[in-house]
């Protein structure tokens, strides 16, 4: 694994843990009963994104460094995902 890759993979894994966590223990301005006037009730209350970035960047390290053991060790390989065999055979060279 390139190091471009291993940051793409990262990149990635990251944005998709923060979309989870972005959901998690939200309070809608509606559910603490403080509206603010021009915004809808579904707004959240009391977003704090610092903590959320800091979640998501410890699940997502954790969630990296997985991948990047699995990839590296070789358990699952790009072979794997070839069902209708087009990749060349594998030379023994």
């Amino acid at each position: 694994m390139t190091i471009s890759a291993a940051f793409v993979l990262y990149s990635v894994s990251w944005f998709m843990v923060f979309f989870v966590v972005l959901q998690v223990r939200t309070t809608s301005q509606g559910d603490v009963g403080n509206v603010v006037p021009g915004t809808p009730s579904s707004a959240p209350a009391g977003f704090v994104m610092k903590r959320k970035a800091l979640i998501t960047t410890v699940v997502a390290t954790v969630i990296w460094a997985i991948l990047c053991a699995i990839i590296l060790s070789g358990v699952i390989s790009v072979r794997d995902f070839d069902w209708m065999n087009r990749l060349p055979p594998v030379s023994t060279n």
